[in-house]
Order: structure tokens, then C-alpha cells, then sequence
């Protein structure tokens, strides 16, 4: 039953994460994450830096899962330990940046879910977990139990025969690390973190759409006057419309 657990709550995650990403876009096609034209310059980087900050630390993962090895580490996971070190303060900062100012403010338009107010904690969990599991048994013992059960389950879950049995057996660190990468995978597309790449992305391909409609050569509204003719010689109204000519004849209609 508890390997099962294993199995059905990651899939579950990931059903959360595409549904939530089409109701998101349903809802407010992903309403910009960014602060207001009265916002300060630091508070204006912390999109830009909560995405480099994530896309650092996943695209990190992922490598130093793919390439995995059995035996000493290669240079690459030299490399892959340096960017997300770097990355991961990165994420934190710019999720702070992105979440407490609507906190204090309290503005009725920027109001905060407690999914939003659940977020910052479980990216602090995150990365705090990530230094439990590396230096609890060593440098070295911590990287080689994250191979042999996190990477091993993870990867599983994309094949046919997931291994549930891998994470069953591990330490209860790893366990726990394994369970707050799902909840952040779950609650993702429901806080205000869910549109800051999605966003950008669905925001283009409406441009994009739009641009192959409607030519930006054509107008988009064109102003008509459907209003009397002046006629010359009435006042001021005479001057105003100086392609309209009134003459012998012409009456007062267009």
C-alpha cells in the first residue's frame, strides 16, 4: 500500500499541474505577475530573477539527473552544484519580491491566496532540503543516496514500470524532500508564481495571432463622421472639417 503512495501521489501532482495551467488560463489567461507602474526598480527584478533562478536550478537537476553515473563525479557535476547554488538564492529572492510587497500593500486588486501566502515556505522547504539531504550523510554519501533514490524514482515515473520500492526503503529525509517537490509541483499553476513563465508565453502567442489576422497595415477602428455637413459661413464650425467643402448645390447631407 505504501509503494503504491509512491506511485499515485506523483501522478496526482502532475494532473494538478496540467489541469491547474488550463483552468489558470481559463481564468485570467495567466494575468501578469508583475508589479504596478508604481513599483520600485528592485521590486520590478523580481520576475526577471525568479525566473532565471528557476529555470537554473531545474535545468541543473535535470542535467545531474541524466547524467547520472555510477563512480566518482565528473566535472559536470562540479559544474551542476555551482549553478544551482547560484540559482536557488536567485529563486528565493525574486519569489520574495514577487509575494510580499501585495502582502503589505494589501491592494484590493493584488489580493494573495493562501496559496500564495503557502508558497514561500515551501520553496525555503525546498531548499532547505536540498542542503539536508547533501550534508546529512557526508558530501559525498548524501549525492550518491540522491542518485539511488530520488533520481531513480523520478525517472521511473516516465517509463512503463515505475519503482515505488526505491523511495519506500530511503532515509526519511529523502521521503520528505521527495514529498515537497510534489506540493510545489501541485500548487504551482494556482499562485501568482503559476504565470511567470506560462505568461509571457500564452501573452506572444496571442500577439503573434493577432499580427497573422490582422495585418498591422490595415487600421484597427477607423473614425467616420456621420454628423450634418457644415456648411460655409456658419461661425466657427466652418473651419473644422476643411475637406468638407460646402457649395452651390451640395445641401447639408455627406
Amino acid at each position: 500500500m505504501m509503494s503504491a503512495l509512491w506511485i499515485i501521489l506523483p501522478y496526482s501532482a502532475f494532473a494538478c499541474f496540467a489541469l491547474g495551467h488550463l483552468w489558470r488560463y481559463r481564468y485570467d489567461r495567466f494575468g501578469r505577475p508583475e508589479p504596478g507602474p508604481d513599483a520600485g526598480r528592485l521590486e520590478r527584478l523580481g520576475p526577471n530573477l525568479f525566473r532565471i533562478g528557476v529555470a537554473g536550478a531545474v535545468l541543473a537537476r535535470t542535467t545531474d539527473m541524466l547524467a547520472a553515473r555510477p563512480g566518482p563525479h565528473t566535472w559536470i557535476h562540479t559544474a551542476v552544484t555551482v549553478v544551482e547554488l547560484a540559482a536557488q538564492p536567485l529563486a528565493i529572492l525574486g519569489a520574495l519580491l514577487l509575494i510580499v510587497p501585495p502582502l503589505i500593500t494589501a491592494v484590493p486588486r493584488s489580493r494573495v491566496s493562501w496559496l500564495d501566502r503557502c508558497t514561500l515556505p515551501v520553496l525555503a522547504a525546498v531548499a532547505l532540503s536540498r542542503v539536508a539531504i547533501t550534508f546529512a550523510a557526508g558530501p559525498g554519501a548524501g549525492e550518491n543516496l540522491i542518485e539511488d533514490t530520488l533520481f531513480v524514482w523520478f525517472r521511473s515515473l516516465f517509463t512503463p514500470h515505475p519503482t515505488a520500492e526505491t523511495m519506500l526503503h530511503a532515509p526519511p529525509m529523502f521521503q520528505a524532500r521527495g514529498l515537497i517537490l510534489l506540493l510545489l509541483i501541485a500548487i504551482w499553476p494556482y499562485t501568482r508564481l503559476g504565470g511567470t513563465f506560462a505568461g509571457p508565453l500564452v501573452r506572444l502567442a496571442h500577439r503573434l495571432a493577432a499580427e497573422h489576422r490582422l495585418p498591422q497595415r490595415f487600421p484597427v477602428r477607423a473614425r467616420v463622421w456621420t454628423g450634418p455637413r457644415p456648411v460655409a459661413g456658419a461661425g466657427r464650425s466652418a473651419g473644422r472639417f476643411p475637406d468638407m467643402q460646402a457649395g452651390p448645390g451640395r445641401g447639408n447631407s455627406i
